[in-house]
């Protein structure tokens, strides 16, 4: 979808750079104007000179420095001003000096364009986009990183259909940004085995707790580091359970339900610690959370969101922004699960002004279907374990 705002910026982006592709042009015009304008006394015609260092510092392009130098060379050349051959011979100077920068300029471009897009596909394969059905659920996802230019940091999020229910994790990984990337990478790696293998959620626990102490290990400060983590399981008859690692509370959604809130905590019992602060035990226990209905739907996030602060230092308020958008969200008494973490996405946005000071993860989980036999969903899920693609097998 387009949206009226990104066209704006790139409509106006485009003006500024045709701005600055004329202003050695308009440079030469103003020596020109000067030249006749003011006949004797200094001697302006020189300061074309500066033609091609102006298209060097505004642009970068070869092509602008050639051109602009070209029109500095044709405006010494006009007036006689008695120094054109020294003149001449500067403009040319210039102009060579200002073209080998701009080519070395364009190499270190196409070579910075090569490494965003490797970083790109690195990332997506790491936390690549959510199917928007898993195991009759209807799933989406979104998540933004403190660090400029990264599109993954430190909170992370999975949804998978496995032999024992739907199985989701979300967690947030200490410190944030780029530094964070390993742990998440570790994390993920292992909840996409053990969800699949381990029949209790504890077990899948202690496989990620096993994890992140293996990827720790000889790590400087590594009694420091912990992650909080949440793990939920939503069997057959949508029956949810829960494990809470110091993770923030996941909210229940009932848009269209009169007499009942929008949103409302989910009851996830007494939080264990964050995950690298504690030993889980022989055998940790998920917590029932009741079932899901259908046309409700589980809102997941990282403190990342209700952390954030605006210029004024008012925290982000997620509850009456969740119930707001729940609604709107709701089309024909449906809740749609994109439109929902959209609308929460752009409330954050806005009230952060785009300036984030933590990464943010947002998860949503809904029940709007009748829900499909889990073998199926598992099949599609190993498969998109195995592959990162959907329903597609490991060749």
């Amino acid at each position: 979808m387009i949206r009226p705002r990104a066209v704006s910026r790139r409509s106006g982006s485009r003006a500024r750079g045709l701005a600055i592709l004329s202003l050695p042009g308009l440079w030469v015009a103003a020596v020109l104007g000067l030249v006749y304008a003011v006949p004797g006394g200094v001697q302006w015609a020189p300061a074309a000179v500066a033609a091609p260092v102006i298209a060097c510092a505004g642009t970068g392009r070869r092509r602008c420095v050639l051109v602009s130098g070209g029109l500095a060379v044709a405006a010494v050349a006009v007036p006689d001003t008695g120094q054109r051959l020294g003149t001449e011979v500067a403009v040319l100077a210039v102009l060579a000096v200002c073209f080998r920068l701009a080519d070395r300029r364009a190499r270190l471009a196409a070579e910075l364009e090569r490494t965003r897009e490797i970083a790109a596909a690195a990332q997506q394969v790491l936390l690549p986009p959510l199917p928007r059905c898993v195991g009759g659920l209807a799933v989406a996802g979104d998540h933004l990183s403190a660090s400029r230019g990264a599109r993954v940091g430190g909170d992370l999020y999975e949804v998978l259909a496995t032999p024992y229910g739907v199985r989701a994790v979300i967690g947030d990984v200490r410190g944030h940004g780029l530094e964070a990337v390993a742990t998440v990478a570790a994390l993920l790696g292992s909840f996409r085995e053990a969800a699949h293998d381990e029949p209790e959620l504890g077990g899948v626990l202690h496989r990620l707790d096993r994890a992140l102490h293996r990827h720790l290990r000889g790590r400087a400060h590594a009694a420091e580091e912990f992650v909080t983590l949440m793990l939920l399981e939503l069997d057959e008859d949508c029956g949810v359970q829960v494990i809470n690692c110091g993770h923030p509370q996941p909210y229940r959604l009932c848009p269209g339900h009169p007499g009942q809130p929008g949103a409302r905590p989910l009851e996830t019992g007494e939080p264990f610690p964050p995950l690298g602060l504690f030993e889980p035990g022989p055998d940790p226990k998920a917590v029932p959370c009741g079932e899901l209905q259908p046309g409700q739907a589980l809102f997941l996030h990282t403190d990342g969101v209700m952390d954030a602060r605006d210029a004024a230092g008012e925290f982000f308020p997620l509850l009456p922004v969740l119930e707001e958008a729940a609604q709107a969200a709701a089309h024909d008494g449906a809740l749609s699960a994109p439109d929902l973490v959209d609308a929460v996405r752009a409330s954050f946005l806005r009230h952060t002004r785009g300036r984030l000071t933590d990464d943010m993860a947002l998860l949503v989980l809904h029940r709007d279907a009748p829900r499909v036999p889990v073998q199926a969903g598992a099949q599609a899920g190993s498969a998109r374990t195995a592959t990162g693609v959907p329903g597609v097998p490991r060749p």
